[in-house]
């Protein structure tokens, strides 16, 4: 009987000491839930913000590790890309970001707005770089048009279908198409000081063709232009 009377006091400091286990557990989870980790200072060459489910939304990086982007829910491969940030949409695909880089031969800073499924349709920009020894700086706001018929996914299998030519002639043939204004963008707007000095308004057609030029030229002179659609000024002021 005694044997079973020490059983029992034994299972009860068990159970108190358990007890007082859990709870000290349960108030470290606690304390945990309602004061996230704060930390002061973080070095770090990459860092990738993701959703509940893993899904990345955006990524904070140097130019070494830079996302390459992802279009189609397909990660793009490895390139060159600036420091900073991009961001991406509930389908995982690329939807804009801020990046910057610079030395003593040239920088740029962009914002870029991307279209659903398509590349960038507005940016904040500045960039300069030294052309024979000669400093062109522009900056400003810019917008384009980008077509519903030729969306970035598509892009991607026509630059790689001229890859799988290997042919060079071809490729850059093919790639100097694509780039054509009106083929798959149009540049319709800017607003800024452009790299010939000039500090306006510059209004393109959905072909991406200059029609209008309101601006103050480098030598102070206020300008209006009017062009057709050969670029030719068909009225000027």
């Amino acid at each position: 009987m005694e044997n079973l009377q020490k059983q029992v006091r034994i299972l009860k400091i068990y159970a108190a000491i358990l007890t007082l286990i859990l709870l000290v557990f349960i108030g470290i989870v606690l304390k945990q839930g309602s004061n996230p980790d704060h930390f002061k200072h973080i070095t770090a060459e990459r860092i990738d913000i993701v959703d509940p489910t893993g899904k990345i939304r955006m990524a904070i990086s140097n130019r070494e590790r830079q996302h390459p982007g992802t279009i189609g829910g397909k990660e793009l491969p490895k390139r060159d890309r600036p420091a900073g940030m991009i961001f991406f949409n509930d389908d995982g695909d690329e939807c804009g970001g801020l990046v910057y880089d610079g030395d003593k031969k040239s920088a740029s800073m962009t914002y870029s707005i991307d279209q659903y499924q398509n590349d960038q349709i507005m940016q904040i920009q500045y960039s300069q770089d030294k052309d024979n020894g000669c400093l062109k700086r522009s900056y400003g706001l810019k917008l384009w048009d980008k077509y519903d018929s030729f969306p970035s996914a598509r892009v991607v299998k026509y630059v790689d279908s001229l890859s799988k030519l290997n042919d060079t002639a071809a490729y850059n043939s093919g790639i100097k198409k694509l780039q054509q204004p009106g083929v798959i963008t149009a540049e319709r707007l800017f607003v800024g000081k452009n790299g010939q000095g000039e500090v306006g308004l510059f209004l393109c057609d959905d072909k991406g063709k200059p029609r209008l030029r309101i601006f103050i030229n480098a030598q102070n002179q206020p300008v209006i232009q009017m062009l057709n659609d050969k670029g030719e000024i068909v009225a000027s002021k």
